[in-house]
């Protein structure tokens, strides 16, 4: 049985009332294993994006597998946390002010110092242990018939080639195909109002950091379910 979550964007409440959902799920369901994927983009724009690193950092006590992928908003982090001035720049640009601020814990430190300052200063904020996990990060993860990415797929390269900006950043050209990719893509990354199913892919972004609404995948043998947060 496998269970994949959706972009969690620094929503820690949310995480756990999904992972309580999960657990209760679980009992209902006669299984033999029971594997976790996180998708991606667990931090950024929500305000607790060090907790929920932290939560993730205990999934294996739970589950019989857990794999996390590398979002574009955890390829950024780490770019910001090797005391790149212009990577940080860019990281607080796309939301990563929330994930500074919850490693930081105080707002009138991120508010009074510069960019430069900010960088070596965030850097020896977020706990080793926090930047090991991030790093170990997956691309790709396959199951059966499904393949979990973070963003999506590039038409017309086989799913062993693919570029990593293309898993971790690709948009439109990913959501607008019909081709069928040798397997169904269950991905985040793009925001819907609810789950979007298409015969090619899956989407599990519902914008958890702004609707409230955390979505998961459950997968066992032909069936195929959906848990949210309300």
């Amino acid at each position: 049985m496998l269970y994949a979550i959706g972009d969690i964007h620094g929503r820690d409440d949310l995480f756990a009332d999904l992972l309580d959902r999960i657990a209760a799920d679980r009992r209902n369901r006669p299984h033999e294993l029971c594997v976790l994927v996180l998708l991606g983009d667990l931090v950024d724009r929500g305000p607790d994006s060090d907790r929920v690193i932290e939560r993730a950092l205990s999934l294996r006590a739970h589950f019989d597998r857990v794999h996390h992928l590398i979002g574009n908003h955890e390829e950024s982090m780490l770019a910001a946390l090797a005391n790149d001035v212009r990577a940080l720049r860019f990281f607080v640009r796309i939301g990563g002010d929330a994930t500074v601020r919850s490693y930081l814990r105080d707002d009138a430190l991120y508010d009074r110092l510069t960019f430069e300052e900010l960088a070596g200063v965030f850097a020896d904020a977020v706990p080793q242990s926090h930047v090991d996990f991030l790093a170990r990060g997956e691309d790709m993860v396959r199951y059966g018939d499904y393949v979990f990415v973070h963003a999506g797929v590039r038409d017309s390269v086989p799913l062993e080639r693919q570029k990593l900006t293309d898993l971790r950043w690709i948009r439109e050209e990913f959501l607008s195909s019909r081709m069928d990719h040798g397997a169904m893509i269950v991905h985040g990354h793009t925001i819907t109002a609810d789950i979007e199913e298409r015969p090619n892919r899956i989407g599990i972004d519902t914008g958890a950091y702004r609707s409230g609404r955390l979505t998961a995948i459950g997968l066992l043998g032909t069936e195929r379910w959906y848990l949210q947060t309300r």
